[in-house]
């Protein structure tokens, strides 16, 4: 009976009404949606820092990340390559040698990251060979072929086959230069990364640098899922306690505050619009109690509890929260849906997103335990925003009603 009531009344204004409900149905699309693309993104980001840039584990010396210098090796690189090999969860492993070089052609020069690279064990650890866009993998030079980003082939003007000059510190300290030809140019969808990492063979860097034999500076891992992170973490600090095993999150602290902080932001997101939700709904319904003050006042008159006029105002606020909050849900995600298999391209602004490191096609995706949370806080903040509205009526002196025109 209650419930039947609170729906008609709901009705009897339906203009100020379907407002209220078309609000409620752009807010909660519009938060979805942008839940959805915000994912998306951060996804598409987090996916290609561990697969492309970083992998999920790496290995190093205690002191190199600080110092970065040559002289932090680990030994034996090709035996501890093997043996990680065995652990469960674990998909692929590859040596590096890591320096800070400077990459030279016939017009000008620049500061790389230089990594000296086993070509087909870097396959199980990164998809950078799937970025090729010139040239190849290491393939079709024969002596000291090099790979390197569009961006720094663009930088210094050189194209397939052409020669650059690397110049870095030995294991000695000596400046060593060396003559390599350009066998592949790749293009991620972060330009940073493109501008600044060169990729050459281990064996030819391993002897211009005059490393000693099974000596590098670095050993990436790669998981075949996310779920074995920490305990791979932990197995490779209890087999050697004498290096620092970190994975993808503290090695770039940028994918671990993506991760760590992206839920609560979307929640203050979310909240924000359910608090001016919040406000036009005890807009609404304490507008709808000053139209019926007499009919309140006749029913309070004739012995309707107050209990039972709360809970009709209740379930006013109540009804109309649950149709405008499961419409702008329902259309949130419909649209996901759809965009995430057409994508949303903003090429306009391509150059801007590679810069930060962004591909410019978005791919939304369904966060469904944020949208079961949002649909929660929807019921709550129908019941919530209707509770002052409620407690107004019931303080109406039924004589004084009576007497309101």
């Amino acid at each position: 009976m209650i419930i039947h009531v609170a729906w008609r009344n709901i009705w009897r204004n339906p203009t100020r009404s379907l407002v209220v409900i078309l609000a409620m149905v752009v807010g909660m699309f519009a938060g979805i949606f942008m839940v959805s693309f915000a994912k998306g993104m951060m996804k598409e980001r987090l996916n290609h820092g561990i697969e492309t840039e970083v992998s999920h584990i790496q290995i190093h010396h205690p002191k190199f990340r600080e110092a970065d210098e040559l002289k932090y090796q680990i030994t034996d690189v090709f035996q501890k390559t093997k043996d990680i090999e065995k652990i469960e969860g674990v998909n692929g492993v590859s040596p590096r040698i890591v320096i800070q070089a400077m990459i030279a052609s016939a017009e000008t020069g620049s500061g790389v990251n230089l990594i000296g690279a086993e070509p087909e064990s870097e396959k199980t650890v990164s998809n950078l060979y799937t970025y090729i866009k010139e040239g190849k993998w290491f393939e079709g030079i024969s002596r000291n072929p090099v790979v390197i980003g569009q961006k720094l082939a663009e930088k210094l003007n050189v194209h397939v086959r052409s020669k650059v000059v690397l110049t870095f510190q030995d294991d000695q300290g000596n400046i060593t230069s060396g003559a390599f030809r350009i066998a592949g140019i790749y293009q991620t969808v972060n330009t940073s990364f493109d501008e600044t990492h060169v990729y050459v063979r281990f064996d030819d860097l391993a002897q211009l640098a005059s490393l000693q034999q099974g000596a590098a500076q670095e050993i990436a891992v790669h998981l075949s899922s996310q779920k074995y992170l920490n305990q791979v973490k932990n197995k490779l600090s209890s087999m050697y306690p004498n290096l620092e095993v970190l994975t993808w999150k503290k090695l770039n602290p940028e994918f671990g505050y993506i991760n760590d902080v992206y839920d609560y932001y979307l929640y203050v997101f979310i909240i924000i619009i359910l608090l001016a939700l919040g406000f036009g709904i005890v807009n609404t319904i304490l507008m709808a109690i000053l139209e019926r003050v007499k009919e309140l006042g006749m029913l309070m008159a004739i012995g309707m509890k107050k209990g039972r006029i709360f809970r009709m105002i209740m379930w006013e606020s109540v009804m109309m929260s649950i149709i405008g909050g499961t419409l702008g849900v329902g259309i949130g995600l419909l649209v996901t849906i759809w965009t995430h298999h057409s994508g949303l391209s903003f090429d306009s602004y391509k150059a801007g997103y590679e810069a930060l490191g962004y591909g410019s096609t978005v791919y939304p995706i369904i966060d469904w335990g944020i949208t079961i949370n949002v649909m929660i806080l929807v019921f709550v903040t129908g019941i919530v925003a209707a509770i002052y509205p409620a407690l107004k009526a019931l303080k109406l002196n039924p004589a004084e009603a009576l007497r309101t025109e």
